[in-house]
């Protein structure tokens, strides 16, 4: 019975080694990758939890951005599929403004009020407040575009425009404009050709 006892007191404060309290909330450990939540022109990071749902999500992340179309619920979350899904480690927490929440294996949650229910926490944006968050979520609406990666730049090319003069040019493979070209490969007017 006693060595029992001793197991049990071990558990604990390997328990309370691992997490520490905060006004009453459990804080988790977290990652030392962030996330990065674009909505519009607009992006803020997320510090990360450390668990096996972030850790496999970091994963898919690093092989591309993952892109999901979130919708409001109520007046304090925005909410949707993921298309699909992440192990769990559900507990009863109560969600606050910021935290960035797994529903159900396959949802995702970001919060900009307060919920208690069976999650798995991803993690929490950054420096936002409630009102901020509420801007930045666009709270109210449906059909949010969200984009998650793990790189706050975003990068795009929106169009390619083409100067009269440059029709007929030729560029070689490694996008180099070529004014006097030699028998090879080469790119012109947008399509590979052999001279």
């Amino acid at each position: 019975m006693k060595t029992m006892k001793y197991v049990l007191s071990l558990f604990a404060a390997m328990l309370l080694m691992c997490c520490s309290t905060e006004n009453g909330e459990i804080k988790a450990q977290t990652m030392t990758q962030k996330m990065y939540i674009t909505i519009g022109s607009e992006t803020h990071s997320v510090t990360l939890v450390d668990n096996v749902a972030t850790q496999e999500f970091v994963s898919r992340l690093q092989s591309a951005d993952i892109n999901v179309t979130l919708d409001t619920n109520g007046s304090f979350e925005i909410w949707g599929p993921l298309g699909f899904s992440l192990p769990t480690s559900n507990e009863q927490i109560t969600a606050q403004p910021g935290d960035v929440i797994l529903y159900g294996g396959s949802n995702i949650c970001i919060f900009c009020g307060t919920n208690s229910w069976s999650y798995t926490r991803l993690g929490h944006i950054d420096g936002l407040s409630e009102s901020e968050l509420r801007t930045f979520l666009k709270i109210g609406q449906s059909n949010i575009a969200v984009k998650l990666s793990l790189s706050s730049e975003t990068t795009a090319v929106n169009s390619v425009r083409r100067t009269a003069s440059e029709d007929g040019a030729c560029y070689s493979l490694n996008g180099q404009r070529v004014d006097s070209p030699s028998k090879g490969i080469y790119i012109r007017n947008g399509k590979k050709v052999v001279l």
